[in-house]
């Protein structure tokens, strides 16, 4: 049974998730870690940590969803890509060995924190190639042809999004940045409903195949947390300090990595 404080911790880390997932992404690098040093097992860690902040995808794709009805055409031409690709990585976390992600996950972990850092410098790049192609006219974004190279890179991420989750919202921007004709309001709408649908359908899966992974209790204070988080990301997340947003996560995402590199030496 958790503890009161405990209980409180994973809340506040909802909350907290659900604000940054809406505005710059990376949220699971949130909870992830607090559970993970509550005493999670890992892969229990992901599994009800992705329940749980669907109800916050939800949240902050409703937040978004004028931006998301001006690239309507475009959502239902990735939204299947990225639901093949978050079934294919929930299928791997749930049949892999428990050993093959203690060794994947800490590589991981970096490889998003490095993202993270880096988030400011990708974003202006990718306000610059927007900006070059005209992609800031909403009446063109629906119109343009995606390139086959974006399917396949939604495809991966999907992939990468249902097996861990963190940090797929910022490799989703990056791509964008470069392959997809949009404003980045735009762009920052289909990031939120396509890590939504990857959420979503590695919930499913959760669910149907190892519902013994799932704590309940978790998965409650995460969707009740996220849920008010996505609302307040959409709504002011866009006035709170994008730097102070990452260095809680990077501070949160090295101590699970100290932790996991601790278990696993």
């Amino acid at each position: 049974m958790i503890e009161f404080w405990r209980e409180a911790l994973v809340f506040l880390g909802g909350l907290w998730a659900g604000t940054i997932n809406t505005v710059v992404g990376s949220g699971t690098l949130v909870t992830f870690p607090i559970l993970v040093a509550l005493g999670t097992a890992p892969v229990n860690a992901v599994v009800s940590n992705a329940m749980g902040l669907v109800a916050g995808g939800f949240s902050g794709a409703w937040g978004y969803r004028r931006e998301a009805a001006s690239v309507r055409k475009t959502l239902l031409k990735l939204v299947p890509v990225s639901l093949v690709g978050g079934l294919i990585g929930s299928l791997l976390l749930l049949n892999l060995p428990e050993s093959v992600f203690g060794v994947v996950a800490p590589v991981l972990l970096v490889c998003a924190l490095v993202l993270v850092i880096f988030q400011p410098r990708l974003s202006k790049w990718a306000e610059t190639r927007q900006a070059a192609s005209g992609g800031t006219d909403p009446d063109d974004a629906d119109r343009a042809k995606i390139p086959l190279i974006l399917y396949i890179l939604v495809f991966i991420i999907g992939v990468y999004g249902g097996y861990f989750t963190a940090a797929q919202g910022v490799l989703l921007m990056a791509v964008f940045g470069v392959f997809l004709h949009a404003s980045l309001q735009q762009s920052n709408a289909i990031k939120v409903i396509l890590s939504l649908i990857v959420n979503l359908v590695a919930a499913a899966m959760y669910l149907v195949i190892a519902p013994e992974r799932i704590h309940w209790i978790i998965v409650l204070l995460i969707a009740v947390g996220s849920l008010i988080g996505g609302f307040v990301g959409a709504k002011i997340g866009r006035k709170l300090s994008p730097g102070l947003l990452r260095l809680v996560i990077v501070i949160l995402g090295l101590v699970a990595l100290g932790n996991m590199l601790y278990k696993l030496v």
